[in-house]
């Protein structure tokens, strides 16, 4: 009750008096005080004129006794208490008192000097001093002052009592029914009315609060069944809903909630929501409103059962601030879903028919594995797998044999490798295989040798099979994932270079040939957009009188700084890349265009072409683009030669012997190149339509060898090839011939043309053309 309305009030009244009415009571006091002792002072003064003149004589004739009863008479006047009159001398000092013992107040002293006027004037002959009491704030009061002061007191009491009075019955009674009021409802809960009726203020307020308690009364009763109906809403949606306050506890679940989860309402009410989450995915749902995708999380939630279950979590937020947060979350059941995500993509790094990673698989899996060597302090070794002889298979047993075959392959390489290791299909029959080791090298030449035993037992009947592995070591050989599996698979194709069927260790020496490669891929592409490519001629001629029967087409690449470059690799590395076919394109159009120039000169109209077609080439459209060449430059078309190698018909591929017999029919020759080298050459005779066999300069250079036996077999070889070749009608040129020893025996032994550096050596056209022209010329001129 210390601070209430009516202490403060009370204070505010007396506060008033205080202020107000205080200081003009003590201001009259002071001056009723002050007036008493002006007439006090005004009274002895007129005494003390009058004692001065009555004591000037006996002071001067020092008549103490009469001194003594004039002060006796001063003292005995009013308020004066005490008298004191002493000569100048001080042979004189008379003091009179009435000064009670028990007086300790404070006493004023008013002085005047005595005078006695003398024959030679008027002299000082002492002083007369009286003493009376110091008046208080009330001593100078008169009677009816006292009774004004009375009065005032009283009219004051009364208007504070009065005030006091009103304040209660007015004020104060009316605000505790209103504090009654508000207790009840607060305690109660029931909207309580304030019993008050006036028309004043208070009562206003007690109006304005019924209204209020009326409109919130009603106001109550529409949440509450706002809340009933969301709460039946929360309860008997089909989902998984709950609410966390600031601090991610939980003040709320959904019946299905607490069904689809186990728990019980009162267990969950105030626990932190991420202790029902796995360890593993915990701090994934602390940090979930630091992420990009806003309050989306998918974590891993503990069931009353011990369950676990991958739910999505949505959660949406209101409030300004942290304190003021509400939150309703959606907990969706993703088990199914985030396992069939799993299964896709297994699947999408799985090779389907082996089991193994997949190229994507094995790219992802490389990062990891080159992490966990790095924190081990481990190398990674990582050997491309490369089948040899497996095209083949599927070719001319099937590809359903080929699975078969890759199948046990795989079955048969997975007892080899270690929990640690990790195999992948790359595509077709490659492989590659990751090797963790501290010495990484060593544990993969141990590998290889273990793969080289899986092959030492057939797939299959006739199926057998051999590998190219290339070895590339982590961090020796490469820096990156990319990089390592780079440098294996160089160092695989540098084995399949060196003959196959065994490992390579990479080596920079591959690095080098990578760029010389590229750099050949270059002036390639290069030569193709900026027309370097150019169709040399080498004439062929009658080894009976050497005159020119055809000419054979050679490209060469005539570089603009580095001229002209080694045909064999760029031939090379433009069948890997398939660019053959427009290389190939290119020549054969200038060089057609070439024979119609040549054409034009006398006694070389019926000369022909021979040009050499890479395996690549035999597409479908061949025959129709040879035809429209030789169509547009006027050509007839058996004077052009198609010469292929045993690398185009020892597959008997059915597509390339169709397009063989289309061109034959077309008219064009058929020409077997480089006759002799390969296993199976003769059986070519008899399968395909040849016209003309061309002996390897291989045989050629053996005719004449210093070894006697090497000469005689190679004599007796291109003998037996030269009778077989005519009796089926075929025409022999012998290649390579570089002294007039080895075309005269060659002659003798019956080939019909021949072609080497001893009659010309490739050449340009144009040159070439005037070399056949100059004779013409000097003919002319002579005549």
């Amino acid at each position: 009750m210390n601070n209430s309305v009516e202490n403060r009030f009370f204070a505010i009244v007396c506060g008033a008096l205080l202020v107000f009415v205080a200081p003009l009571f003590v201001l009259f006091l002071f001056l009723s005080s002050e007036r008493a002792d002006k007439e006090i002072r005004d009274h002895i003064s007129v005494l003390l004129v009058a004692n001065a003149q009555a004591l000037a004589k006996p002071l001067w004739d020092l008549d103490e006794d009469s001194v003594t009863q004039i002060s006796a008479t001063v003292v005995s006047q009013g308020a004066i208490v005490k008298v004191e009159v002493r000569d100048q001398s001080g042979q004189l000092d008379v003091s009179q008192s009435t000064i009670p013992r028990s007086f300790d107040g404070k006493l004023v002293q008013v002085s005047r000097a005595i005078i006695y006027n003398t024959v030679d004037g008027p002299k000082n002959l002492g002083s007369i001093s009286v003493y009376y009491p110091a008046l208080g704030l009330f001593s100078g009061l008169k009677q009816e002052e006292v009774v004004f002061i009375s009065i005032f007191i009283f009219a004051v009491l009364t208007v504070f009592g009065t005030a006091l009075i009103g304040n209660r019955i007015f004020v104060i009674q009316p605000l505790m029914r209103l504090t009654a009021a508000i207790e009840a409802t607060r305690q109660l809960g029931s909207r309580h009315h304030v019993d008050w009726q006036s028309n004043d203020e208070m009562g206003r307020l007690a109006r304005s609060f019924n209204e209020m308690q009326t409109k919130l009364e009603s106001e109550e009763k529409e949440l509450k069944v706002a809340h009933r109906r969301a709460t039946d809403i929360y309860n008997l949606t089909p989902a998984m809903l709950f609410s966390l306050d600031e601090e991610d506890r939980i003040t709320a679940v959904s019946d299905y909630w607490l069904l689809a989860t186990g728990y019980h309402r009162a267990a969950v009410i105030g626990r932190n929501f991420a202790h029902l989450v796995t360890s593993s995915t915990r701090d994934r749902f602390v940090r979930r409103r630091e992420a990009e995708n806003g309050m989306a999380v998918t974590v891993k939630f503990v069931c009353m059962d011990g369950r676990i279950m991958d739910v999505l979590i949505m959660e949406s937020e209101a409030g300004a601030d942290a304190q003021d947060r509400l939150s309703l979350s959606v907990m969706t059941d993703v088990t199914e879903l985030k396992a069939s995500e799993d299964r896709n993509h297994r699947q999408a790094i799985t090779d389907h028919l082996t089991g193994l990673l997949n190229r994507q698989g094995f790219e992802a899996v490389l990062d990891t594995k080159i992490a966990a060597a790095d924190a081990a302090g481990q190398e990674l070794a990582c050997l491309f797998v490369d089948l040899d002889r497996f095209k083949w298979i599927n070719d001319n047993m099937g590809h359903a044999a080929g699975d078969m075959a890759l199948i046990e392959l795989v079955e048969r390489l997975k007892r080899h490798l270690a929990p640690s290791d990790e195999a992948a299909r790359l595509g077709g029959d490659e492989f590659a295989i990751l090797l963790p080791a501290k010495d990484a090298e060593k544990r993969a030449r141990m590998m290889c040798e273990q793969i080289a035993s899986i092959f030492e037992t057939p797939f299959g009947p006739d199926m057998h099979l051999s590998a190219s592995v290339g070895i590339a070591v982590y961090p020796r050989h490469a820096t990156t994932a990319a990089e390592l599996l780079q440098k294996s698979d160089m160092a695989m194709y540098a084995k399949k270079r060196d003959g196959k069927n065994g490992a390579q260790l990479f080596d920079n020496v591959m690095l080098d040939r990578a760029r010389s490669r590229a750099e050949i891929e270059a002036n390639i592409e290069a030569g193709l957009v900026d027309n370097w490519f150019e169709a040399f001629l080498q004439p062929i001629v009658n080894l009976n009188g050497r005159s020119i029967a055809g000419f054979e087409a050679l490209m060469r690449l005539n570089h603009p700084q580095k001229g002209l470059m080694p045909p064999a690799e760029i031939i090379s590395v433009a069948e890997e890349t398939a660019k053959i076919v427009r290389v190939g394109n290119v020549i054969m159009e200038k060089a057609v265009g070439h024979l119609a120039k040549i054409s034009r000169i006398s006694g070389m109209q019926d000369t022909y072409l021979a040009i050499n077609f890479s395996p690549l080439q035999f597409e479908a459209t061949l025959p129709a683009r040879l035809a429209a060449i030789v169509g547009r430059h006027g050509i007839r078309p058996e004077r052009i030669v198609v010469e292929i190698t045993e690398a185009v018909l020892m597959h008997d591929n059915p597509q390339i012997r169709m397009l063989v017999t289309e061109l034959r029919r077309f008219g064009c020759r058929i020409a077997l190149d480089d006759f002799g080298t390969g296993y199976s050459s003769l059986s070519y005779l008899n399968r395909f339509p040849v016209d003309i066999i061309k002996i390897d300069q291989s045989f050629t250079r053996a005719i004449n060898d210093g070894d006697d036996d090497v000469r005689q077999k190679s004599r007796m070889l291109i003998e037996g090839i030269t009778t077989l070749s005519h009796k089926m009608n075929c025409t022999v040129i012998a290649e390579g011939i570089e002294t007039e020893e080895e075309c005269r025996t060659l002659h003798q032994m019956g080939l019909d043309y021949g072609q080497g550096y001893l009659f010309h050596r490739p050449q340009h056209a144009a040159k070439l053309i005037e070399e056949l022209v100059a004779p013409q010329s000097n003919v002319a001129r002579a005549s």
